[in-house]
């Protein structure tokens, strides 16, 4: 094909006719988002707002450089101070952080400002928007002489120095205040189904083939369990986020060239601490990332889980094990008006496999870096969000599928009386019990890929050469009746 013939078809080349925005429509509206997260699934994601967006990354770079101008003044090295209202009065700026703020520092950024030239550098516009606040500030009220602190701010700093425990000052929140409450609140959900069906008896497959019975609430107590443990990995790894503040190499060399006689690495350990943070007290500029990439492993295991879960609960709601809650007007089908589908645990199961996806890809390219520093994970880590978006819809719709099933407990047990092959493990067991040399073959002549009923199974026990009594164990033997313990196993769920 020619440059000329790829051009004829409208789809590509200098002719192609661009797409025109759709006509009353906003780019703030959902409705114009690139992102389904900031589109469709808005409501959704919208508690991670405060910790993912860009707005949220610039309060706490703020938020950073304002500690830190507060913890050299703290230094009696350095000739700069400040008393408790001057110090109520920097925390401020970043306490009381506005969308005026974001778009001031955005415009130092790309346009720049009064004063100021445009940075073309995230980190640089932050400083300068604190010169500016600062200068607001002055004559007194609380700061006394402004400029004299600019100096001060950024004062022997890397950009990764302020950008590594930014970002973690908005993941660790994130992780505890919207994802670890939603993860809880899943398996919560899940414990009450166990506890609720606990002897609701199931017929269980195993490679996908009938089964020993189970019950339905030991099922859940199943997933309940491997999720609260799933949780648990992720809170310690959650509390575990460790931070840097060592300089462009990781060698402290520009607070060392100033000021020789500070212990400059206690003081970053104490300055990180104080952010509730663990230190990182060997870096190159980069922070390893390798608490980061422990977290998402984390939360990928959450997922995992929740994608086992997905994949059953659609077999479930196929094999009529649960009935669907109708939603008035909700339609199922375009085509068949009768379907009720399980949307929810599709999409979930769709939302949290991209979520693995991505964090299996953060948690691998963050922890690499060419020799001392490369900036291609700056990019990458603003997507921390969006991979905690996904993961967040997942568990929603999950809860959601799970609010609406109800276990059909006549299919159930319809289905396991239509099975009775099922209790042959049984028999053979008690026969072996019994000394019986040749019971599992008894058994698997009898029921091996045939269909059998309880009668075949009663004539088999009728020319058994046991003791009644066993002959009469081996009759009450039942599909539905024949769960073990699955019951009480229920009980060891909040464990």
């Amino acid at each position: 094909m020619t440059d000329e013939d790829a051009t004829d078809d409208g789809a590509t080349g200098d002719d192609a006719t661009p797409a025109e925005p759709v006509a009353g429509l906003d780019r703030a509206d959902p409705l114009a988002a690139v992102s389904p997260l900031d589109g469709r699934y808005a409501s959704r994601t919208a508690p991670l707002s405060p910790y993912a967006s860009e707005a949220a990354l610039m309060r706490a770079r703020t938020r950073v450089e304002v500690e830190y101008l507060i913890a050299l003044g703290a230094l009696d090295a350095t000739p700069i101070g400040f008393d408790e209202a001057e110090t109520e009065g920097l925390r401020g700026i970043y306490e009381e952080f506005s969308a005026e703020d974001a778009r001031l520092i955005k415009d130092l950024e790309v346009d720049g400002a009064e004063g100021y030239a445009a940075t073309n550098h995230d980190v640089k516009a932050v400083e300068y928007f604190l010169r500016v606040r600062l200068g607001e500030l002055d004559g007194g009220d609380p700061i006394d002489d402004a400029e004299a602190l600019y100096p001060w701010i950024h004062f022997g700093l890397t950009s990764e120095d302020v950008n590594n425990l930014a970002h973690r000052l908005l993941v660790k929140p994130a992780v505890s205040e919207v994802l670890v409450p939603a993860i809880r609140e899943v398996r919560d959900a899940l414990a009450d189904l166990a506890r609720e069906h606990r002897e609701t008896p199931m017929l269980a497959r195993t490679h996908g083939q009938p089964a020993t019975p189970t019950t339905f609430g030991k099922e859940m107590a199943v997933y309940a369990s491997r999720l609260g443990r799933a949780l648990g990995r992720v809170v310690v790894a959650n509390e575990d986020l460790s931070g840097k503040l060592a300089g462009a190499s990781g060698t402290y060399a520009a607070h060392h060239a100033a000021y020789p006689e500070v212990d400059w690495p206690a003081f970053a350990e104490s300055f990180v601490r104080g952010l509730d943070l663990e230190h990182t007290p060997l870096a190159t500029q980069v922070n390893p990332c390798d608490d980061l990439a422990a977290l998402f492993d984390a939360l990928r295991g959450v997922n995992d889980v929740l994608l086992d879960l997905d994949l059953d609960a659609w077999l479930y709601v196929s094999d009529r094990y649960l009935g669907q809650r109708t939603v008035e007007g909700e339609t199922g089908s375009s085509t068949m008006p009768h379907k009720v589908n399980p949307i929810d645990f599709e999409n979930s199961e769709g939302n949290l496999s991209k979520a693995n996806a991505d964090l299996g890809f953060l948690a691998e390219y963050i922890t690499t870096s060419r020799l001392q520093r490369d900036l291609s994970d700056s990019t990458v880590k603003r997507n921390v969000g969006a991979a905690f978006a996904h993961c967040l819809i997942g568990y929603s719709k999950t809860g959601d599928g799970l609010a609406k099933v109800t276990p059909n407990e006549t299919v159930m047990r319809e289905e396991l009386e239509a099975t009775p092959e099922v209790i042959g493990e049984a028999v053979q067991t008690i026969l072996r019990r019994e000394g019986d040399t040749a019971a599992y073959e008894r058994v698997k002549e009898l029921s091996r890929g045939k269909r059998v009923t309880l009668a075949d199974f009663r004539e088999l026990f009728d020319d058994l050469d046991v003791d009644e009594s066993v002959r009469e164990e081996l009759r009450a033997l039942t599909p539905a009746g024949y769960t073990g313990v699955a019951a009480d196993l229920v009980d060891s769920v909040d464990e």
